[in-house]
């Protein structure tokens, strides 16, 4: 396993290169840049830049070097400096822009993966034991419409029927009197008041979606010979099911931690969006939208990072928790 954790560390190496590369030239694809984008929004209320002011602008933020030169600055201040350069339409560096919004999606993420784990596991354990049931008909149905509705849609409804049959306004995270505050033991409970709403929501479609995978892959172990003989032996029926075939189906709930890293910065966007969240997603469309390259560009580039190392503790974890994977590593090294 050693060996094989080597190898796949100076694996991430060039991903990670590929990566920046790609996140890069992304951002490069559409026509123009930030100050065409900007020059257009003024053009469209009316107002005009003066051409000086414009060139001024496109020296300071080199937007007329050329992209190999542009992406060197980039990712040579961020190897050496931790600069991830800074956002044009904000004026404020990426770096902080990031962090300021990363603690409420930390917290959004871990809530949406915990509420998941302990709806997905109860009922996926109990359609697979009693398969073609009415229980388990049920828990198919309600899967998979869970699976087909969009996320955004059930948090348009849900902030319909709070405002429609409760009077509340279902947006944001904090309430008026905490918006500006500093951290405090009332603003955070404030913020877990509020915050269930878009966890329910987002939590949804990755249920249904644990439900059943661990279902198939627990009916696929029921029918394994070691169960039959298990059962010959006189062990209780319950006790055999958790002891080792729930144990053996229980990759796909390991698997899900490799997703947690990218999830902190992605989020849900469209949720987010629709519920006014202060999270990471909607700084990214936004940096999309306005074509602000270091910011959307640094985005891309953390997400792919995260993704890379959220794969590769997804699979050590796996290794720790199956042997049958860790032998198959080792067999191959």
């Amino acid at each position: 396993m050693r060996d094989y954790v080597i190898r796949r560390c100076l694996y991430m190496v060039p991903t990670l290169f590929a990566i920046s590369v790609v996140a890069f030239l992304v951002i490069q694809l559409p026509p123009g840049n930030f100050l065409t984008t900007y020059i257009a929004q003024l053009s469209a209320q009316g107002q005009g830049v003066d051409g000086a002011q414009i060139r001024a602008l496109e020296e300071r933020y080199g937007l007329n070097d050329p992209v190999v030169v542009q992406y060197w600055k980039w990712i040579s201040g961020i190897v050496t400096r931790g600069d991830f350069g800074q956002s044009f339409q904000f004026r404020r560096d990426v770096s902080e822009l990031i962090w300021n919004r990363i603690g409420l999606t930390l917290i959004l993420a871990l809530s949406t993966l915990l509420l998941s784990w302990a709806i997905a596991f109860p009922i996926g354990v109990y359609s697979a034991v009693r398969q073609y049931s009415v229980g388990d008909y049920v828990v198919t149905f309600i899967g998979f419409v869970g699976l087909a509705t969009p996320n955004f849609m059930l948090a348009l409804l849900f902030a319909w029927v709070s405002f429609r049959y409760f009077g509340q306004s279902v947006g944001g995270v904090f309430s008026p009197e905490y918006a500006d505050a500093a951290w405090n033991l009332g603003k955070l409970l404030d913020a877990m008041s509020n915050l269930w709403v878009p966890v329910v929501i987002i939590a949804t479609a990755g249920t249904a979606a644990l439900v059943r995978v661990l279902r198939a892959n627990l009916l696929d172990e029921l029918r394994k010979p070691y169960v039959t003989t298990a059962r010959a032996k006189g062990l209780p029926e319950w006790r055999l099911i958790l002891k080792y075939p729930v144990r053996m189906s229980l990759s796909p709930f390991i698997s899900t931690i490799g997703w947690i890293l990218p999830t902190l910065i992605g989020g849900e966007v469209l949720v987010s969006i629709v519920l006014s969240l202060e999270t990471t997603g909607p700084l990214l469309v936004e940096a999309l939208r306005n074509q602000d390259m270091y910011l959307a560009g640094s985005f891309i580039l953390v997400l792919g990072v995260l993704t890379v190392v959220g794969t590769l503790l997804s699979d050590l974890l796996l290794a720790w928790w199956d042997p049958r994977i860790r032998h198959q590593h080792v067999e191959r090294v």
